[in-house]
C-alpha cells in the first residue's frame, strides 16, 4: 500500500513525471469563485468553464454530490472537479459544507479514472478550506481510495 507524500508548494504546479490529475472539491451550487479554484482559473480557464457548464447542464447529466468531472489542461495534466460541498458558508450557516460521503465516492470514481490514465493524483487537503472538514477524516478515505489501489499521491501545503 502506497502512502500520501505531503510536500510544500502550489497544487497547481503538480510535482513528478508522467500523466498529473490535480484533484479539488467543488460545492453543488455551480458557484466558482474562492479559495483553492482561483489559483486553477489563474493558470487555466477550462475547469471552471467546464464546471460551470456541467452545473448548467445538471439536468442532463451525472453533476451533483459524489461527481467527479476530469477536465484535460496540458498534455499531461487534467484537472477534477469533485462535488463534495452541500452549499457554501454565509453569514447564517450553521455547520460545514463538507460532505465526506461525497469525498469518498468521489475519490472512488477519481481512482478509477487515475488507474485508468497511469496517473499520480495532486491536491491541497481537499473538503478542509472554505468547505471546513478536517483532514483526519479526509486523508482516510484518500488512503482508502486511491494510495491504497496504487495511485501515487501528492498532497500540497502552502508555503
Amino acid at each position: 500500500m502506497g502512502e500520501i507524500t505531503y510536500v510544500r508548494g502550489d497544487a497547481t504546479t503538480p510535482q513528478g513525471k508522467g500523466v498529473k490529475v490535480i484533484a479539488h472539491v467543488c460545492n453543488d451550487l455551480g458557484g466558482w469563485g474562492k479559495g483553492f479554484v482561483l489559483a486553477l482559473s489563474r493558470r487555466w480557464p477550462g475547469p471552471e468553464a467546464a464546471y460551470r457548464r456541467w452545473h448548467r447542464e445538471r439536468a442532463k447529466n451525472d453533476f451533483g454530490l459524489g461527481a467527479v468531472q476530469l477536465v484535460p489542461v496540458d498534455p499531461y495534466v487534467w484537472v477534477a472537479n469533485l462535488v463534495g460541498q452541500r452549499g457554501i458558508r454565509t453569514g447564517r450557516s450553521t455547520g460545514v459544507p463538507v460532505r465526506y460521503e461525497a469525498i469518498d465516492t468521489g475519490l472512488a470514481a477519481l481512482g478509477e479514472h487515475a488507474l485508468r490514465l497511469g496517473a499520480s493524483v495532486h491536491m491541497p487537503r481537499i473538503g478542509c478550506g472554505l468547505a471546513g472538514g478536517r483532514w483526519e477524516r479526509v486523508e482516510p478515505l484518500v488512503t482508502a481510495r486511491l494510495t491504497a489501489r496504487g495511485v501515487p499521491v501528492t498532497v500540497y501545503d502552502i508555503d
